[in-house]
């Protein structure tokens, strides 16, 4: 609500960014405890863990950027944030998809 009240306001955009940011550091504590705990699955690939980590850590990194490009314009950084999480959110089906049609995998 805040946002899209002030979206010519950098320090809108720069709350809700930080809300992200805190976001993204519980995801990151919460999975690294997950692992320490030995509360995931025994039978987990050894690259998954790494990977979760690597992802949260760019994603972080890409909000971040986002959030910089307020210093240009709120319209753009917003666009950018936006297309970020669109990204995580949507990219990952399409990626799996592909992976499976380059290895000659059918999907019903």
């Amino acid at each position: 609500m805040l946002l899209a009240e002030f979206m010519a306001y950098r320090a809108a955009l720069l709350v809700y960014w930080s809300n992200i940011l805190l976001l993204g550091a519980i995801l990151y504590g919460s999975w690294g405890y997950a692992l320490r705990a030995g509360l995931v699955k025994g039978d987990l690939p050894a690259d998954v863990p790494d990977a979760v980590c690597r992802r949260i850590v760019i994603a972080q990194a890409l909000y971040a950027a986002g959030a910089l490009l307020c210093v240009i314009n709120t319209y753009w950084s917003m666009a950018f944030i936006l297309a970020v999480q669109l990204n995580y959110a949507v990219a990952p089906r399409f990626r799996r998809a592909a992976q499976g049609e380059r290895s000659g995998e059918t999907h019903t």
